[in-house]
């Protein structure tokens, strides 16, 4: 007997999408059940899922962000007996055969925590910009015909196994949007699992990624406090890496931003970090949540 996937996708505002997103996962040659968490969307998403009977929506008040409600998902999905949840976004496709590819990949290796598929654009036939730039970290020795083994790979088509969840806990709740996925998969590596991607299986994910100030900002603030929560490093060694990040990032932003902003960004950092500081017990807090695997985890 198959085990039982479950696909959990956090919507909101994706009308644009998710009609193509839900027609293509109904085409699956691997049987899956599917939960929707909306996250208060105003559009005509809601009533667009509505029109299929046979998925499961939640239907949230306000909008959770990417992580909290992607936890909603995953934890009904579990009490339902899933083996292994498909986290994929509302912005993408699948093909007949990824779920069943990335199931054989999972299943057949127990050491993999989070399996994903290639992930193209939407022309269907060109790797996506920032995956390809994961997919090209990868050791050699972990590289073989079907899968690759690489140290993170973005949350827009995950395969993650129970056991997974059972032992790294959901995403972590001081996440909104963005830097969720990349402590996620620190924290599975720490517990033993690895991260991998199916050569044979894929999806298509239609965005056009742009980077504003505002943008930089945000994802600079979560990489810092990534670092300084990361549980593979002491808590010394991850503060001198929050404050390493605090100098390099405006650094590594300077090219697509003006002087006067990278020095802007570098101060805001900085004032970021020292903030992270005075809430020390916040941090500890999250690493010791992170080795007992209890970050997000719902109380009942």
């Amino acid at each position: 007997m198959k085990k039982k996937i479950a696909v959990v996708i956090v919507t909101f505002n994706g009308e644009i999408w998710i009609k193509k997103n839900l027609n293509s996962l109904l085409k699956s040659n691997y049987p899956i059940d599917i939960i929707i968490v909306d996250n208060a969307s105003t559009d005509q998403s809601i009533n667009i899922i509505k029109e299929f009977g046979s998925i499961e929506l939640i239907e949230n008040n306000n909008n959770l962000g990417f992580g909290k409600a992607n936890t909603i998902g995953i934890d009904l999905a579990l009490k339902k007996g899933a083996d292994a949840i498909f986290l994929l976004n509302q912005d993408t496709w699948i093909f007949e055969n990824t779920i069943s590819n990335l199931a054989e990949v999972l299943f057949e290796n127990p050491n993999l925590g989070i399996v994903s598929p290639l992930h193209f654009s939407a022309e269907e036939s060109i790797l996506d910009e920032n995956f390809n730039t994961y997919y090209n970290r990868f050791n050699k020795e972990e590289d073989s015909e079907s899968l690759r083994i690489v140290p993170f790979v973005n949350a827009a088509a995950w395969l993650v196994s129970k056991e997974c969840f059972s032992k790294t806990g959901y995403f972590d709740p001081i996440f909104n949007h963005y830097g969720e996925d990349r402590n996620y998969c620190e924290r599975v590596k720490y517990h033993g699992f690895k991260i991998g991607v199916a050569k044979k299986a894929a999806i298509c994910h239609d965005r056009i990624v742009k980077l504003n100030s505002n943008k930089i900002e945000l994802q600079s603030k979560y990489l810092v406090l990534n670092e300084m929560i990361n549980c593979n490093d002491s808590l010394f060694i991850s503060l001198l890496l929050g404050l390493k990040s605090v100098v390099g990032l405006p650094k590594f932003h300077s090219s697509s931003q003006s002087v006067l902003k990278t020095i802007s960004l570098f101060f805001k950092l900085l004032l970021y970090y020292f903030n992270l500081l005075l809430n020390i017990r916040m941090i500890i807090q999250i690493r010791k949540n992170s080795i007992n695997g209890t970050n997000g985890v719902l109380h009942h």
